[in-house]
């Protein structure tokens, strides 16, 4: 899996709940299976790749509009020796929570989760790139790229209240379990460890875990890992070797391969932006 110079990202201090990556096209880069703490929405510009949400498993064309919940565990691969192009916003979860409370279709819990995960509903395909495109200009505002990320994810969570349906609560022994993860993702975790720390079996944790969470409590450790230090390297915090130290990597070289199976981007290329 090779990142590519033609990856790029867009951050502005003045709206740190979003990010957005613009993938310009290449057949060598990939994820592994991965979640994240972010609401996620991208949208399939050029070329095919395979979407897995959860346990569904489908092809995704140009048009398509793919998202992700937080937590939600997602991989999108492009197909063998296919060029592919896409646009992807990270959104904050607590800001689209916010959001959702002052259009009266949230709750006071926090962010409420999307009801899909993929549609080619041309509307908000056009919407997201067009977001996409004032993101990515310099001359345009901070402000005004403010109000246009309102004005898209209002129509966004509007559009989906309608079709929320509730979810099952996940068994309060996992969650404490993946508690327990979040809490001491830094040092190495045995299964055995895990386990009693939420009164479960070590057969039924990595059984059930992985049905609840869509990955295994030994990947679920190293994602977290990643995503504590792709929020480092977002704040300019620290050499590279040092973030990989604090999160709990042996080394340097360590969190480099971590990292580019999930951000499909070495650190250093996701610091540059």
């Amino acid at each position: 899996m090779k990142a590519s110079a033609s990856t790029l990202f867009w951050r502005d201090q003045g709206l740190p709940f979003l990010e957005l990556r613009s993938f310009l096209g290449c057949s060598a880069i990939g994820y592994a299976k991965h979640a994240h703490d972010e609401f996620s929405i991208g949208a399939v510009t050029g070329g095919s790749s395979i979407y897995l949400h959860g346990d569904v498993q489908e092809q995704v064309d140009v048009g398509a509009v793919v998202l992700m919940n937080p937590g939600e565990a997602h991989a999108c691969n492009p197909l063998a020796g296919a060029p592919w192009t896409y646009r992807m916003l990270y959104v904050g979860a607590s800001w689209l929570g916010s959001l959702q409370r002052e259009l009266n279709c949230g709750n006071a819990g926090g962010f409420k989760p999307i009801p899909f995960a993929l549609t080619y509903d041309e509307a908000l395909y056009r919407g997201l790139l067009g977001l996409c495109d004032v993101l990515d200009d310099g001359v345009v505002t901070v402000p005004q790229k403010e109000a246009a990320a309102l004005a898209f994810f209002s129509g966004l969570l509007l559009q989906s209240a309608p079709l929320a349906q509730p979810r099952p609560a996940p068994s309060a022994k996992l969650l404490a379990a993946s508690a327990f993860i979040d809490a001491h993702f830094r040092r190495d975790l045995s299964l055995e460890e895990i386990a009693a720390c939420a009164g479960l079996s070590v057969s039924y944790l990595i059984r059930a875990f992985k049905q609840q969470f869509g990955l295994t409590p030994h990947v679920y450790q190293v994602n977290r890992r990643v995503q504590f230090c792709r929020e480092q390297l977002r704040g300019g915090r620290g050499a590279i070797v040092d973030i990989a130290i604090e999160a709990g990597f042996a080394d340097q070289a360590h969190l480099q391969r971590a990292f580019k199976r999930v951000v499909a981007a070495t650190p250093g290329q996701y610091r540059q932006r």
